[in-house]
Parts: C-alpha cells; sequence; structure tokens
C-alpha cells in the first residue's frame, strides 16, 4: 500500500465511522437516535483509533493536513508529500461521507429537520459568532498538534513507520481526540480537521439529500482555517520548546 492509498484509505475509514455515529445519533428513526454527545465523542475516538491502525504503517496515519502541516513545520515531514497527501486526505473523507449517506439513505428521508441533515455530514456552531469559533478551532487543533508532537516525538523514519506495540500504539491518539471532543467539542462540534469538515460538506451539496437545505458555506472556512492555524501554532511552539 502506498502512502497515497493509506491516507485515502485511513481518512475514508476515519469519516464512515465518525460521521456514521453522527448520522446514527441525530437522524430519525435509527437505533441510535438521541444517544448524545458521549456516543458521539467516543464513537470519533475509536475512528481514529481505526484509521492510524490501518494508515499508520504505511503513511504516518496523518488523514488530517492540520497534522501534516505540523509535522512539515517542525522538520519531521517532506514539504514535497504535502499535497499529494493533502489530495488523499480529502478524496478519503469525500468517500468515506458518500458511504454515510449510502447507509443511512432511508433515515436522511425520514429526517425533517435539514439542519440535523447537514450535521450528519460537517460541522456547525452551536452558536453562532465567528471569531470565538474559530477560537474554539484553533485551541482544539492546538491540543491535538501539541500533544501528538509529544506522544510520537514527531518522528517519521520513513513510509512504514510501525505503531509501537503493533496496534496498540493508536491507542494514544485514541484517548486525545476523545479528550478534546468531551471537554472542547460542545462549541463548534470539534472539526479539528479541514477535510473532516470540507470533504462530506462538498459531498452534502453535491449528492441528491433529500430535502437537505443549505450546505452553509458561509461558516466553511471556520474549520478549514481554524485547525491550519491552531496546528501551526503548536509546530511552532514545540519548535521552540526543543
Amino acid at each position: 500500500m502506498t502512502p497515497f492509498v493509506a491516507e485515502f484509505l485511513g481518512t475514508a475509514l476515519l469519516i464512515l465511522l465518525g460521521n456514521g455515529v453522527v448520522a446514527n445519533v441525530v437522524l430519525s428513526k435509527t437505533k441510535g437516535n438521541g444517544g448524545g454527545l458521549i456516543a458521539i465523542t467516543t464513537a470519533w475516538a475509536l475512528a481514529v483509533f481505526v484509521g492510524v491502525v490501518v494508515a499508520g504503517p504505511y503513511s504516518g496515519a496523518h488523514l488530517n493536513p492540520a497534522v501534516t502541516i505540523g509535522l512539515a513545520i517542525v522538520g519531521k515531514f517532506d514539504w514535497a508529500m504535502v499535497p499529494s497527501y493533502f489530495l488523499a486526505q480529502l478524496l478519503g473523507a469525500m468517500t468515506g461521507a458518500l458511504f454515510v449517506w449510502l447507509k443511512y439513505i432511508d433515515h436522511f428521508k425520514a429526517t425533517e429537520d435539514k439542519g440535523l441533515k447537514l450535521a450528519a455530514f460537517s460541522t456547525g456552531p452551536a452558536i453562532k459568532n465567528n471569531l470565538a469559533n474559530l477560537f474554539s478551532e484553533i485551541i482544539g487543533s492546538f491540543v491535538l498538534l501539541i500533544v501528538i508532537f509529544h506522544i510520537t516525538n514527531a518522528e517519521i523514519v520513513d513510509t512504514k513507520t510501525p505503531l509501537g506495540l503493533g496496534s496498540i500504539g493508536a491507542i494514544p491518539v485514541m484517548f486525545l481526540v476523545w479528550a478534546i471532543g468531551l471537554s472542547l467539542g460542545g462549541t463548534t462540534g470539534y472539526a479539528i480537521n479541514p477535510v473532516r469538515d470540507l470533504g462530506p460538506r462538498i459531498m452534502h451539496s453535491i449528492l441528491p439529500v433529500a430535502e437537505k437545505g443549505s450546505s452553509e458555506w458561509s461558516y466553511a472556512w471556520i474549520p478549514i482555517a481554524g485547525p491550519l492555524i491552531g496546528a501551526s501554532l503548536a509546530a511552532v511552539l514545540f519548535n521552540i520548546l526543543n
């Protein structure tokens, strides 16, 4: 498996399981309807575990442009590979969202609330305040990257980086994402990953989702810019401290 394919597949699995739990919780007539924030944050953390286990040995399992940028800034990832990783991650996110829609297509039809249909694809603020929403994404992504740097020391030795004790090596990142979701996720839905929001939002805009309403593109820049800013700040601080 090439790094491109690994990033594509890992990100697709991440979004399939992550957006899948949101669909299960918010869409009408599902077995998980009303499951709440604990179910969503737990499944997202486990989705990260799955994606990292699959992609880790072949690409380092970035699965997130913010992670890719952060590692490049600290000098632990080749800038020349950044565009291909971004493309693989975006395509993977779009593919994962496509399969969530296919999986829950009858429940999208059964759901009247257009906002809940969008929520099964992309993030949105609990209270719309662009500055506060941007800060929320910045701080969440800063925590993600500064801890990842200390979990892994930002070391990618080659394209087949082992995960320590096999799959157990993915557990720290799983717990990290779980903690971010529980502690910081209530304001914007904690995208902390530009393609986690952009890829599914693109799919929401082009798929024939029943009575779907707006894709809210006016908000879309926040879950893109926030994670990239937060990751960059974490990388700069890491460089200063090390």
